[in-house]
Formats: structure tokens, C-alpha cells, sequence
């Protein structure tokens, strides 16, 4: 039987490793599959679901290294999709992946994201607070940043850039005002206390 090509046997590797890396409480973000003659680099992406059910938004490394046992497991249990032997690579998205979920917006809170518009041109602007459809945000290096409602519907490609200076004060400060240091004590000068 001749070996399914490489887009086969991702679509069929997904319907294996998607309910695993579920079980394990994450998502298979993307799968991707390369072939080079009998050896195979299975690549696995994974990202905490929508839901944060770790109750957080990143996936550590000891987590990382859970699911690739998990996944090998699996793989070895299923050496009749994959002829020849593979390399297995699992890990979580890369600061460099588009922002597509309202997720992936939160995680981006206070950097400077390159924003490709649905209706033409590009906008360098300060992420902020991300709700279900749009996310607050100002563009990145105005005289005078105003806070404005960017909504994903409205944007083609969103990709985090890096930066090598600390992001201006004028921006975050609009964005995440600094925390109130008023937690309903009245503060007191001691000579009025005596």
C-alpha cells in the first residue's frame, strides 16, 4: 500500500492527536506534516484553548514535554500511518504567529502590533484590553495617542513586532493607567494621629 502524501497524512494524524492533546486540556493549533523520502518531521502545535482551562495563558514546558511523551505514545501506536521513522517536534505558537483569537490579543497586551487592514494599509498600534469582537488600542509612536476600538472583523493580518526600547509611557499609560494605590485606607499624616 503505496504511503499516503504529506497533506493525507496530516488530516489523517489530526484525527489522532487532536482528541490527545484535548485530553491533555489543549488544542492542536496547527499540524503540520513534511516528507523527505521515508523520514517524516511531524510538527505540533498546541496553545491553551479559548477557555484558559489551565488558568493561564501560555503552555509551560513542563507541559510541552508531557505531550510530546503523549504524542510519541500515540504516534507508536499508529506506525502503520507513518512508514519509515519520524522526528516529533511538539511546542506551543511563536511570538511571530498572527493574532486571530481575541486570545492571542490578550496575550499581546501592551506590545506593538503590525496591522494589515481588510480594506488596504498598515497601522503599527499599542494593544490594550481585548474583548469577544474588537480590542482597544492606540497607534504607536503619535504626538498625542488617543485610545480608539480596533475590531477584528476589521483586520486582515496582525502580527506582534519587536521591540528594543521600552514602549513610550504616553501609550501604556492610556492603556493600562497604573494601578490605583487606594485600597479604601486613608492615608494619614502620623502627627494627626497622635
Amino acid at each position: 500500500m503505496p504511503s499516503p502524501d504529506p497533506e493525507q497524512l496530516t488530516g489523517l494524524l489530526r484525527g489522532v492527536l487532536e482528541p490527545v492533546v484535548a485530553g491533555a486540556g489543549y488544542e492542536l493549533d496547527e499540524l503540520d506534516v513534511r516528507s523527505a523520502g521515508r523520514r517524516h518531521t511531524v510538527k505540533v502545535v498546541v496553545d491553551v484553548p479559548e477557555n484558559g482551562a489551565h488558568g493561564s495563558d501560555s503552555v509551560g514546558l513542563d507541559a510541552i514535554a508531557e505531550l510530546s511523551r503523549t504524542v510519541a505514545a500515540e504516534l507508536d501506536g499508529h506506525e502503520h500511518l507513518i512508514e519509515g521513522s519520524y522526528t516529533l517536534e511538539v511546542t506551543s505558537p511563536g511570538v511571530d504567529r498572527p493574532l486571530t483569537r481575541p486570545l492571542h490579543w490578550r496575550r499581546a497586551k501592551l506590545r506593538l502590533v503590525r496591522v494589515t487592514l481588510v480594506g488596504g494599509g498598515t497601522q503599527d498600534v499599542r494593544v490594550g484590553e481585548a474583548g469577544p469582537d474588537s480590542v482597544t488600542v492606540v497607534d504607536a509612536g503619535a504626538k498625542k495617542p488617543e485610545r480608539r476600538t480596533l475590531r477584528y472583523a476589521d483586520v486582515a493580518n496582525a502580527v506582534v513586532q519587536v521591540e528594543f526600547r521600552p514602549p513610550p509611557a504616553a501609550e501604556t499609560t492610556l492603556l493600562a493607567p497604573p494601578s490605583d494605590t487606594d485600597d479604601g485606607v486613608a492615608e494619614h499624616d502620623p502627627q494627626e494621629l497622635s
